[in-house]
């Protein structure tokens, strides 16, 4: 089971203003693997579709391309080369970003986030085709849904060149949580809307499935509901004229390793109670104290209970 990060701040990510491909999701934890970009194909079900870096026209390291493609396409861009190979639906590739990464760093697993807190997103981009903007649930979640997570579509929006943006190119789009849905041919019994989805979020994720054929890209810009996600690709936030919005922390406790970390609290009384309701332990936080200490406690799981004249709410911890 892995530990639920509470959500924070999501610091908008513009492609035109920095030479950094990890996004500030702002649930990340001590092993700062959130953000970080990564692709997937149709590979596993028999297709032959492959991500290439335009910069220089070969499918290099991922890593590499982005590296490269930052800098020439103010953004993260791409050629999608689509083939079918054996598969009998259309081909596709992804790409996409883990919100919180690792769980720690004995634990590869990759952890949940809240980012309820977010609204929803922004993106600012260009596509030679529709794009499905994916809410990622992990390996378990996604496979109990038969992989028909809640998605919106982003239309094509095609760039005079996608090496080269300027103030004309691509397109911004704002979706709420709500706007994510589950597709339309999926009947399963498990249900999960975009809010639902949200409250546990693993990644997100676009995909680009189309006929065979070269299908360039570029993500120029992702952030919260509310963020300062450009109007169109390559237009720097000092030209804007606004300032970056950071979202406000959400009350939640936070559990790394043996200590517990509240964000979103001012002044309150943290009590952390056994299966059988006592009490184990307790402490005032906010200001500049915002944890407790569980080192003297066996492993289990555990209830937390935080009041205070502002905030209150419980959540459950396990502690290894």
């Amino acid at each position: 089971m892995s530990t639920t990060f509470a959500a924070g701040i999501f610091k908008t990510w513009n492609g035109a203003d920095i030479d950094n491909f990890q996004v500030e999701t702002g649930l990340g934890n001590e092993t700062e693997t959130q953000g970080i970009w990564y692709s997937y194909s149709d590979e596993a079900d028999g297709g032959a579709s492959r991500v290439v870096c335009p910069a220089i026209g070969i499918d290099p390291p991922f890593i590499y391309c982005i590296n490269v493609t930052l800098i020439n396409c103010k953004g993260f861009c791409s050629i999608a080369e689509l083939n079918k190979g054996s598969l009998t639906s259309k081909p596709f590739i992804g790409f996409g970003f883990n919100v919180v990464g690792k769980t720690s760093e004995t634990d590869q697993t990759i952890a949940a986030g809240d980012a309820s807190s977010w609204g929803g997103l922004c993106v600012t981009y260009s596509s030679d085709t529709d794009l499905q903007l994916e809410l990622g649930l992990g390996k378990t979640g996604d496979s109990t849904i038969n992989y028909a997570n809640p998605a919106v579509t982003l239309p094509a929006a095609k760039s005079s060149d996608i090496l080269s943006p300027n103030g004309t190119n691509g397109n911004k789009v704002v979706v709420s949580w709500s706007d994510f849905k589950q597709p339309s041919w999926y009947n399963g019994a498990v249900k999960f809307d975009g809010e639902t989805a949200a409250k546990q979020l693993v990644n997100v994720r676009f995909k680009l499935q189309a006929d065979p054929g070269e299908y360039n890209f570029n993500i120029c810009a992702i952030g919260p509901k509310d963020g300062t996600c450009p109007e169109k690709c390559g237009i720097p936030n000092e030209e804007q004229g606004i300032k970056i919005v950071r979202m406000a922390s959400a009350p939640n406790a936070i559990l790394n390793g043996r200590t517990l970390k509240f964000t979103g609290v001012s002044h309150a009384t943290a009590e952390v109670m056994n299966s059988l309701g006592q009490v184990v332990a307790r402490g005032a936080i906010g200001g500049a104290t915002s944890t407790l200490r569980l080192t003297h406690l066996d492993a289990g799981i555990y209830t937390v209970r935080v009041n205070g004249k502002s905030v209150n709410f419980t959540s459950k911890i396990v502690l290894k």
